[in-house]
């Protein structure tokens, strides 16, 4: 079976060569012989072409603005309705007299606890801070009272107070002086113009309950 294998593929193999050789022979040969159903050949004519020499240029400038009409249209007339204003009259109200009488920059508070009136009679506060009791006197039910001097200025308010005498001691001073700086007085006035001034004034301490 060998032989026969190789006998057949030298015999396949001389016939393709033959073809080749064959194929460029005819080539080298006959070089007309592939044109025979090309056709005829197509010419080709090459002219001169027109070029148009003239250049257009576009017209680039700003057109003119019209001119404006002589007589411009009169404004459109508009109508405009009168409106008529309506008074009402207002009902006066009938007020109170109140007869309250002022002193200093404020309404006078009338006697108040926590003061004693006895002493300058002519010193009249106007605005009252009450003062804050000591917890501690208040645990121990401690009453007492504070004579301050202090200054009365043209305003009306308080400067430079002092402990003149104090029962029982020391216990009802800080803020009795601390309530006397906030209080407002009625100052003296002397020809039409207020005026400086030294006075005194008592402030007591009570629990409530017992007169």
């Amino acid at each position: 079976m060998q032989p026969m294998r190789y006998l057949v593929a030298l015999v396949a193999a001389a016939a393709v060569t033959f073809g080749l050789f064959y194929l460029m022979y005819e080539l080298i040969a006959n070089p007309g012989g592939m044109k025979k159903h090309a056709g005829e050949p197509v010419s080709i004519r090459f002219g001169q072409v027109k070029v148009d020499e003239t250049i257009k240029q576009k017209d680039r400038r700003i057109p003119k603005k019209p001119p404006p009409p002589k007589n411009p249209p009169p404004p459109p007339k508009m109508a405009v309705q009168n409106v008529q204003k309506q008074v009402m009259n207002m009902p006066t109200p009938n007020m109170p007299k109140l007869n309250v009488p002022m002193g200093g920059s404020g309404p006078y508070l009338g006697p108040m606890g926590g003061g004693n009136m006895n002493q300058d009679g002519d010193v009249i506060p106007v605005v009252r801070i009450p003062p804050m009791y000591p917890r501690r006197a208040a645990i121990a039910k401690i009453e007492g009272w504070v004579k301050l001097e202090f200054t009365i200025t043209e305003t009306g308010s308080v400067e430079d107070v002092k402990v003149v005498e104090s029962k029982p001691p020391r216990i009802f001073d800080r803020e009795a002086v601390r309530a006397l700086y906030k209080w407002k007085f009625k100052p003296r006035i002397e020809d039409g113009v207020p005026m400086r001034r030294r006075a005194t004034q008592t402030i007591d301490f009570k629990l409530e309950g017992d007169g």
